[in-house]
């Protein structure tokens, strides 16, 4: 689309995502989409910062939303897709096109930012269509996992919503044995990991250092990473895997039951465990989360079929 507006957004380089709008950008969306049609330039310009009313007055915005509505109409319905930083991003329907409508906010709930741009986001997958076995030998627990906040801590990042950290225990309920004071004491640490279904590798960190434990990573989150691409277009996320311990390449096409490498504790990571989630594209900071079902698995020492593991746990291949 030729002569697309681009309107000044901040320039951010903190990353944190949300799938959760929030009351403020909800009310500033609605009221500038509103304002829009009813072409109400010097309402949507009396919600500007006082730097977005110097770069771009009314006489300017006027004339920016009379290009818009020329080409593209008037707006007929948005939907939220994330919330990244100060940051909102909307899909917009317009009567002649689909566009990302981006909105900044500063501490005032002023709009400091706005940004149209052709609506590109990858198909959003629900769960797996692909049949998954879990990547791991021997009987371990879901640390986290579930749709809900008190199972789950990451609900609240769109990539990560439905991923799942899985760590071993003793019979005593300890993730260690000792002190715990080296990665060795984990019984989760150096123990293989394996692909839980056919794919493509598309991604391969492995130069990360296992961190001391309970000293986190907060440079690099995930740490030593994979991820396999699936032909149907899902990709699994692995990360934490032990320094060095990585053995597949990328551009190496797996099987089920792969070994990829070792648990580890790399990463924004306080001890040795397991990180895993579905996500719908290869780069974390764009994707989607999809939710996760095991093909045929033993949870709590019960068989199951389909079935996508929750907070407490107890799991294993059948």
């Amino acid at each position: 689309m030729k002569n697309l507006v681009i309107l000044i957004p901040l320039l951010l380089f903190k990353i944190a995502f949300s799938q959760v709008e929030k009351d403020n950008y909800k009310q500033v969306s609605t009221n500038f989409i509103s304002f829009f049609n009813e072409s109400k330039n010097d309402s949507i310009v009396a919600m500007f910062s006082p730097e977005m009313k110097t770069a771009l007055p009314i006489e300017k915005f006027t004339q920016v939303s009379a290009g818009l509505k020329t080409q593209l109409g008037s707006i007929k319905k948005t939907r939220f897709v994330r919330l990244q930083t100060a940051s909102a991003l909307y899909e917009t329907t317009f009567d002649n096109a689909v566009l990302g409508m981006t909105i900044t906010l500063n501490s005032k709930n002023e709009i400091s930012g706005l940004l149209f741009k052709p609506y590109t986001e990858a198909k959003e997958i629900i769960r797996n269509t692909t049949k998954m076995k879990l990547p791991f030998k021997g009987e371990w627990t879901v640390s986290w996992g579930g749709d809900t906040k008190e199972q789950n801590y990451h609900v609240e990042s769109v990539a990560q919503k439905n991923a799942f950290d899985i760590l071993m225990y003793d019979q005593k309920g300890a993730t260690h044995k000792g002190t715990g004071a080296s990665n060795e004491d984990y019984y989760a640490f150096g123990k293989e990991l394996y692909a839980p279904c056919d794919g493509e590798v598309v991604l391969v960190v492995d130069g990360v250092k296992d961190n001391i434990p309970g000293v986190l990573n907060p440079i690099y989150i995930p740490g030593n990473t994979v991820i396999i691409k699936v032909a149907t277009g899902e990709y699994a996320f692995f990360a934490h895997f032990k320094q060095h311990s990585i053995v597949v390449k990328q551009g190496q096409k797996v099987s089920t039951g792969a070994l990829l490498g070792l648990c580890g504790n790399s990463g924004n990571s306080s001890e040795a465990h397991l990180h895993f989630h579905l996500q719908n594209v290869e780069d974390m900071t764009k994707a989607t989360g999809a939710k996760c079902y095991f093909d045929q698995l033993k949870v709590n020492g019960v068989l199951k079929s389909d079935y996508s593991p929750v907070k407490g746990d107890k799991i294993s291949n059948n």
